[in-house]
Parts: C-alpha cells; structure tokens; sequence
C-alpha cells in the first residue's frame, strides 16, 4: 500500500503538514509531513504494518515538554499518542498499570490517591508516562526505575512486545530499551503508606522545584544532563554563559540549566544557544555537556 492509500484509510487520524510548534512547551518547530494520532493500540499496530513497506521515518513525540523541534520539521511520520492511551488503574495488589500518555503529575496523584508511595517525585516531572520511561527520568533521589514493574511496547513493525524489569538495563536519564519500540503501557510497583505522609512529601518537592526552577514561561526544562558528580547550572554560571543569548533564546534568570524562548526566538536560535554554552564550558573546564533535552527534525 502506497502512501496516498494508507492516508486515506487512516484518514480520520492523520493531519498533513501539522505544525509542530503547537505540541513543544518551547513554542517552536515546522511542520511534520505526516502526523499520526491513533485512537487505541488496534489502529497504532495496523497503521504501523501498513505503513513498514513505506521508506519513511518514524518520529514519536510524547507531551513535548523536553523536545525541541527544528524550524523545518519532520520529515517522514511523527506518531503520538492519543488522549486513549492515558487510561489508568490498580491492576493487581499495589501495581498500577497506566498507559504511556499519561501525564506523569497524573499518575503521582492516582498513587496518593490509592496510598502508594514512590511516585511523589513524578508530581514534579513535566510530561507524560512513555517519555518518562525513555528518559528514565528522576528528581530529588528518585527516578523511574525505581518503580517500575513492565513496560509493553509495539515495535515499528507492528508486534507487540513485553519487558519486565529485569529485561531492561535503566541508566542515568536513559535506558536500552529499542528505539524502535513505541512504549504503550507500563505497571509500576509501589509501597502502601498514609496518604498524609505521601502528600507531605509531594508538597516539600513542589514547594522546593517552584524555589528553584522557573514556571510558565516556554522552556522544557533542564537542558543538558548532569555530569557525574557535578551539577550543569552550576558549569553554566562559571563559564560566565548566563547572560549569552542568540536571537530570542536567552537562559532563565532562576535556573541556568534552563533554556527560554522569550517569544520571538526560532528553534535554531534554541539550538545555537546551546553550543555556545557547550563550547564554553567545554573551553573552561574541559568538560562536555550532554543534552538531556531531545531534538528532532531536519537541519
């Protein structure tokens, strides 16, 4: 099946040409050639065997709130998840199963709700249960892997796949799951405790993350990833890289690790920002800073 036909069969879930600016917290990025939004796992895995004899790529793109998208685009398919896939519930005794749209506050707020511990940090994580998990993502001691049971996945060719805890090597802001696996669902293990206890502690991560880190301004979030044993804001501030701005990308006032378009900046802007302050870092102290952030589309 030829491209025409697999978008006129799946028609009522693609866009052609959708800008992509409108689904990053930056506010930024062209249009996507093919922009697929299923509406449950049926349609995500027939959509993906039709679509396999295709010489397109495949982009996916979770809530958006650590992707910066490139002034052109996307090239190929870009494929997220429906509102379908944010279903969640007590599977088993303390496991909650939850699908990979979920909003990552959502699911700190089921768990306390149920008097599960172990999610209070999610309450601080901008975006959604799939990007999480790639990114393995943490704060204040805690991270993914800490808590999670299984993760199921559809692969690009459209076979579905389950990963159990023990399959699944988790790192620092990462893991080696395959990178041609969509993450659908996963369970996670908590630990019964009093909801008082559980909301304290959610409470004392917000109350310390609206201290420390700027809100409603168009960032996604921390940029590069902390070197071991060492914190990027702090390789920021004494490189001098504070005040550098390119374009209308600048760097927050609040938290140096987190990068602003004031309104008027492009994606490139974003993106030339950050190699200065690569290069100055790297120019200060000999040390490389990755991104924790993650980029996608055509240079």
């Amino acid at each position: 099946m030829n491209a025409d036909k697999i978008i006129e069969k799946f028609k009522k879930n693609i866009l052609i040409a959708e800008k992509m600016s409108k689904y990053s917290w930056f506010n930024l990025g062209g249009p996507a050639d093919i922009f697929f939004k299923p509406k449950d796992k049926d349609q995500l895995i027939n959509f993906l065997k039709e679509a396999k004899n295709l010489d397109k790529s495949i982009t996916l793109l979770g809530a958006g709130s650590n992707t910066l998208i490139r002034d052109k685009g996307c090239k190929g398919i870009v494929i997220k998840l429906s509102p379908k896939f944010a279903r969640i519930n007590i599977s088993e005794p303390n496991i909650i199963e939850v699908g990979a749209a979920t909003l990552d506050k959502s699911l700190a707020r089921f768990a306390s709700e149920h008097s599960l511990s172990g999610f209070e940090f999610l309450s601080c994580i901008p975006g959604s249960v799939g990007g999480a998990i790639v990114m393995n993502s943490g704060c204040y001691g805690d991270d993914i892997s800490k808590i999670i049971a299984s993760v199921k996945t559809v692969d690009f060719q459209g076979k579905e796949h389950e990963f159990k805890k023990k399959d699944i090597n988790f790192f620092y802001r990462g893991n080696d799951m395959p990178k041609n696996h969509i993450i659908i669902s996963a369970k996670f293990k908590g630990t019964p405790s009093k909801k008082e206890d559980i909301l304290l502690k959610q409470k004392r991560f917000l109350d310390e993350k609206k201290i420390s880190q700027p809100s409603q301004i168009k960032t996604c979030g921390s940029t590069f990833k902390n070197p071991e044993n060492l914190k990027a804001w702090k390789l920021i501030k004494d490189s001098q890289c504070q005040l550098i701005r390119c374009g209308g990308a600048s760097i927050s006032e609040k938290h140096y690790n987190f990068f602003v378009n004031e309104g008027n900046a492009s994606s490139k802007d974003i993106e030339d920002l950050i190699k200065k302050v690569q290069n100055q870092v790297e120019k200060k102290f000999n040390i490389q800073l990755d991104l924790e952030i993650k980029i996608i589309g055509e240079q």
